[in-house]
C-alpha cells in the first residue's frame, strides 16, 4: 500500500458494529457503480475470485467492474452480514439487473472477505448464481445509487 493512502476504518479485528459498517459501505459503493472509487476499498495487490474469473490488483478490478456494469444494467444490490471474525467478514447478497435485451435477473451469492491491518480488502472470494425473473418480480425499487435507509434488506424481503 502506498504511503499516501489513509487507513479505511473500521479496522480489524472487527466487532459486530464494525463488520456491519464495512458491509453497508461496500453495498453503497457498489450501488454507485463507480469502478475507480470502488477499487480504492481494495488493497493495491488485492486478489479476487468472482465466479470463475480470477483478478489481481486494482487495475484488473477496475476493468472487471467496467465490463460488469456495462453488461448488468440498472444494477441494484443488497448485502447482508453473515459472519465475522478477526480480519474476515462473510456476506450474502442479491442483486437485480437486466441485460441489453431487457431480460431481468436476480443474482444470489456469498462473499468471503479478508482485510489487511489498514482496513483494505486484500482477498474477495465470490460465488454467484443468476436466476431469470420477470420485471414484475423485481423487489429492488429505488433510484440509481445507494439503497435508501429504511428499504428492506434481504431477510425482510424473504431472500
Amino acid at each position: 500500500m502506498g504511503t499516501h493512502e489513509q487507513p479505511r476504518p473500521p479496522l480489524p479485528p472487527f466487532d459486530e458494529t464494525g463488520a456491519l459498517r464495512k458491509v453497508r459501505a461496500a453495498e453503497d459503493a457498489w450501488n454507485r457503480r463507480e469502478p475507480e472509487s470502488v477499487a480504492l476499498a481494495y488493497s493495491p495487490d488485492s486478489r479476487w475470485r468472482n465466479r470463475a474469473e480470477f483478478l489481481s490488483g486494482r487495475e484488473e478490478i477496475i476493468g472487471f467492474l467496467h465490463r460488469k456494469w456495462a453488461r448488468e444494467q440498472d444494477y441494484r444490490l443488497i448485502k447482508e452480514l453473515w459472519a465475522f471474525r478477526d480480519s474476515r467478514i462473510a456476506v450474502r447478497f442479491a442483486y437485480e439487473w437486466h441485460d441489453a435485451e431487457g431480460n431481468w435477473f436476480r443474482s444470489y451469492g456469498n462473499e468471503n472477505w479478508e482485510f489487511d491491518a489498514q482496513g483494505f480488502m486484500r482477498l474477495r472470494i465470490a460465488s454467484i448464481n443468476d436466476l431469470g425473473i420477470m420485471a414484475t418480480e423485481r423487489l429492488f425499487h429505488w433510484p440509481s445509487g445507494p439503497r435508501p435507509e429504511g428499504h428492506p434488506g434481504l431477510s425482510e424481503l424473504g431472500l
